[in-house]
């Protein structure tokens, strides 16, 4: 499903992988798979993108080491939100994470790419054309986050097997 939405008229940049990949950081069970969804959602879509276009370098760009990176750190935000889910704390990493993902982006389009001076004006040139696309970036986070762990919220007090089981230790 993720995969496909990034193959629908959207908004530049408002699209689901990076919920996904808080959600799966701090919701699946095997930390494996929470890196794995997200970025094979961003490997097929990638890879449809080119093929489709006729172009595979507009799927298979320069910046996907940059780009994936960027949601492989964002799980690692999941895997922070484990223990204590509160609306606050998936909000701040939802935050935390839109940040991340246009900080190392665009540091990657200037560094990896030919349209700015490497220079600092050049970055601060790269990051500032940036500013549109960030408004997109935290209001889709906010909106797929908000459908992805209020979904989960919702099952859970609807299916009470889908609560987290409390560990017991012994003292």
């Amino acid at each position: 499903m993720a995969a496909l939405s990034r193959l629908t008229p959207h908004p530049p940049n408002f699209t689901p992988i990076g919920a996904m990949a808080l959600f799966g950081g701090a919701c699946f069970a095997d930390r494996r798979i929470a890196f794995i969804v997200p970025l094979a959602a961003m490997l097929l879509s990638d890879l449809a993108i080119g093929l489709l276009s006729g172009d595979l370098s507009l799927g298979l760009h320069r910046l996907i080491p940059v780009v994936y990176g960027s949601f492989g750190l964002i799980v690692c935000l999941g895997f922070w939100q484990r223990k204590n889910r509160t609306v606050l704390s998936i909000a701040g990493a939802a935050l935390a994470g839109s940040v991340l993902f246009f900080v190392l982006t665009n540091l990657g389009v200037w560094a990896l790419g030919s349209w700015y001076p490497k220079t600092w004006e050049g970055l601060i040139a790269c990051y500032v054309a940036a500013i549109p696309f960030f408004h997109n970036t935290l209001l889709g986070d906010a909106v797929y986050d908000t459908v992805l762990f209020g979904g989960f919220a919702l099952a859970q007090y609807g299916f009470p097997v889908l609560r987290e089981r409390a560990v017991l230790t012994s003292t």
